[in-house]
This record gives C-alpha cells, structure tokens and sequence, in this order.
C-alpha cells in the first residue's frame, strides 16, 4: 500500500471532519491527532486529577440513593418475608427472577467484547472493553442477589454449594437453581480475573504519574510490580489470551443454563428447545444496549470523542441489528411453533400473551425489540446519530425487561387449569428493589469511573500510527498524511 493511498484526493475533504478514513471509506476507530502522550494525559487525567467534577457527584448522589433504597427493601424482605412482594399462587416467581435474568443477559456484552472480539483481533474494542467488563462484573452483582433472596430464606443460601456436609445431604443438581450458581459463579470469577488482568499495565502507568503518596501506594500495590519489560508483555498476553479463551463458550453457556430455568419444565411457553439460542441473542442484543447507554454520557462528559469515535457507536448498532433479527426469529418461532404443534395448549398460551389482559407488555416487547431497532438501525445515518443511539438503547433495554416479563409471568398466570388461574400485580416493594438495583449499578460504575482508568491506555497506544512501523508505512509517512 503506497502512502500516497492514505490521502483523500482533495485535502479539504469534509470526509476528514466527519471521522471518515478515505482509504477506507469507514469512520475512524481513532481520531486524527491522537499521540502517545495525549492518550496517556487523557485517561490518566480523568482518574489522577484533584478536582472531581460536581456532575459526579450529582449523579453519585442518585446511585446512593438507589442503592440505599435496595438496602432498606431487603432488610425489610428479611424481616417480614417475601409476602411481601407480590410473588403467590399461580405466578412463584415474580420480578426477582425477571430482574435476575435482565442483568445478566446485561453483563453478556462485557464478555463479547472483551473474549470473542480480541480473539478475532477486531481492534475497534479496545476503546469501550474495559467499560464493558466493568458493566458485566456489576450487572453480575445486581444479578446475583435475586436467586439468594427469592428462596425466602437466605441464611440457608450455602445449602446450594456442594460442601462436605456432615450429614451428606448433597444439592438437588437436578435443579436450575443449583445450575445458575454455577454458571453465575464462574462467569463472575472469570469476568473479574480478566478485568483485572487487563488493568495491570495501566496501573503501572497511573502508579508512575501519580503525584499522592496514597495514590502511589494503592496503584503500586495493584500493578504487581509491573515494569513494562518484555517479559512482563509476553505473560500478559498469553494470560489475556488464556483467558479470553476461557470466556468465549461463557457467553454462550450462561444464558443458556438460565434459559434452562424455564425451559425444562413443561409449562406451555416454556418447554421449548428455542430458548437456549433466542436468550444468548436477547443478552448479547441487550448487553450491546447498555454499553451504548453507558458510552454515550461518558465520551460527552468527559470529552472522549477522539477515543470513542462514530466508528464504535456504528459497529455497535450493527451487532445490535444482527442480534435484533435473532430475537425476531425466536419471536417467530414461538408463534408458528404454538400453531404448528397443534397443541391447544401452546396456541392457547401465545393468544393470551397477545391478547390476554396482560396482552399490553406483549407489544410493548415487540416495538420495543422490534418495530422500532430493526426498522431503524439499517440506517448509517442514524447509527451513527448520538442522540438517536441513546434512544434506541433505552428503548431495546425497556423492550428486553419486558420481554422477561412477558416469559415469566404471563405464562404462569394460565396454568392447564383454570382453576389454577391468577393474576400478577407488582407491589411497591418489587419496584424497589428493581430500582434500588439500577442506583447499585450507577454507583459502582461510577466509582469504577473515578478511580480506576475506563479505557485500557496501553491497547490505544498501540493502535496508533507510532506503533505501526512497516517497510512502506512508517510514523513519519503516517503522519504527513494525516497533516
């Protein structure tokens, strides 16, 4: 490639404003003008610097709140009992479980970012993984409290872990719940050793630049004695390696075991060989949402335009889109399926949802999912409009609560008899703990935010034109073309 091809043919092109590279026609993954020290002063300036911006704490302030919400419902849920949510006959399981699934089809996108995207070196993910990891390993937090608290009695929550008892009553391993520990245990371990791994070299970088002995002390202590040696490089990727190995089938697996939750059992909307496949789409579809809701404030608030380019919100939107039309099938499927199959059970089922008195949060889910994303994302245009990509991510992460909803409780509320049929009506403590989830989330991430560096210094440098040097295309010949 002769570095001539680099430049645009007329040097006032509007492409060059717009982020577009001419040599490729596609936005730019980082923007011109980016250096080695510019990076560096960037992200270490948002963590290292005195002066935390009011905004934070305008924001953390609500975090707290939430957070100090969920604390008050829980610690009246331990006293009282789950009677107090609205969790009874037919419908056992309420918003605990809805929520449980939601944050952690959530925390799916972390994962693909940061395994499946760097094993197939798809530079692009390395502004937004490590935002990414941090929204899984919270979004796993949140999760994780709902199976412990929905079995009434979380004192006895050790009984689900297979120690050696010395009565030699094992866990039912039967069950999906015993299931879910697993899967959700091993996702969060692996998610936190990768995150962590890949902060290392950045640690050493902020233990080096920090000016407070406190600061000093607490990044020196966690860079592991990190120098930057070649060495030290040649582990840190075998390690990242390795372990993005390890992560790749969790993406695939742990949605899959929560989906078993439903669907070994033989409830009609339930007992169906789709949900495996339909759930790992939904959580990479809403995963990929969150990171967007996420990574829009944040390159606003703190101006990381140059870092978190148009390029990244397109890419963003196309997975997005792809993901969406999974979903539509799934969606699909489960109408011709409760059809085809010929049993009145199932048509029975699909009606209700439609048209039932829940029938509302039905098509809520499919505008949500559906109407509105996968009419709108083929548009270059709108995928990379800021304003619009912050719509669609709240709109498709409303679409996919509702869709738990939907799956939950409208199937429950129709059993084979109708005798057994109820009715479901959240009650004020189930929508404190769902908001109170919400306000722990805003508040770990922003902690994440102040004190730790959102975007991985060492993988931007080296995708900067500096660190590319070839026979043909050097620094300097890069550089001169950027000019």
């Amino acid at each position: 490639m002769a570095t001539t091809d680099l430049k645009p043919k007329n040097p006032k092109d509007p492409a060059r404003g717009a982020g577009i590279d001419p040599a490729t026609g596609e936005y730019r993954v980082i923007a011109l003008g980016q250096t080695f020290l510019s990076v560096t002063q960037k992200i270490a300036g948002i963590v290292l610097t005195p002066d935390t911006p009011l905004g934070w704490f305008a924001l953390f302030s609500v975090g707290g709140a939430g957070a100090t919400l969920l604390l008050v419902a829980i610690t009246w849920l331990f006293l009282k009992g789950t009677g107090i949510w609205a969790v009874t006959q037919p419908v056992a399981w309420g918003f605990a479980i809805i929520n449980f699934v939601w944050w952690i089809g959530i925390g799916h996108a972390g994962t693909l970012i940061s395994a499946i995207l760097l094993l197939f070196k798809q530079g692009w993910r390395n502004s937004i993984n490590r935002f990414a990891e941090a929204m899984t390993i919270f979004a796993v937090v949140c999760a994780g409290m709902f199976p412990l608290i929905h079995v009434g009695r979380p004192w006895l929550g050790y009984w689900l872990l297979p120690y050696p008892s010395t009565m030699n009553v094992w866990p039912q391993f039967r069950s999906p719940l015993l299931w879910d520990v697993f899967a959700v245990s091993t996702y969060a371990t692996i998610s936190v050793v990768f995150w962590y791994i890949g902060m290392v070299p950045d640690f050493g970088t902020m233990r080096d630049r920090a000016k407070n002995p406190i600061a000093q002390y607490f990044y020196g202590l966690v860079s592991l004695g990190w120098r930057g040696s070649v060495r030290h490089w040649m582990r840190y990727e075998t390690a990242s390696l390795l372990l993005a190995g390890l992560a790749t089938p969790l993406v695939l697996s742990v949605h899959t075991v929560i989906s078993f939750d439903f669907a070994v059992a033989v409830l009609p909307g339930w007992h169906t060989t789709i949900f495996p496949p339909y759930f790992v789409a939904g959580a990479i579809y809403s995963g990929f949402a969150m990171v967007l809701t996420l990574a829009i404030p944040l390159r606003k608030f703190y101006h990381l335009e140059g870092l978190v380019t148009d390029r990244h919100i397109d890419n963003m939107g196309k997975v997005m889109l792809a993901t969406g039309f999974i979903v539509a099938y799934g969606y699909g499927m489960e109408v011709f399926m409760a059809w085809y199959s010929a049993s009145h059970w199932e048509a029975f089922m699909m009606w209700n949802r439609m048209f039932g008195l829940m029938g509302w949060s039905y098509w809520v889910l499919v505008t949500c999912n559906l109407a509105i994303p996968l009419t709108t994302l083929w548009s270059r245009k709108l995928r990379t409009s800021i304003p619009f990509m912050f719509f669609i991510s709240i709109v498709v992460n409303t679409g996919m609560w509702f869709e738990r909803f939907v799956i939950v409780v409208t199937s429950l509320t129709r059993d084979f008899l109708p005798s057994s049929w109820g009715t479901y009506r959240a009650t004020k403590w189930d929508y404190a703990i769902y908001v109170g989830t919400l306000g722990l989330f805003t508040a770990l991430f922003l902690l994440f935010v102040r004190f730790l560096p959102m975007i991985p210094m060492n993988e931007i440098r080296m995708m900067l034109p500096g660190a590319k040097i070839g026979p043909k295309i050097t620094p300097k010949t890069v550089a001169e073309a950027g000019d």
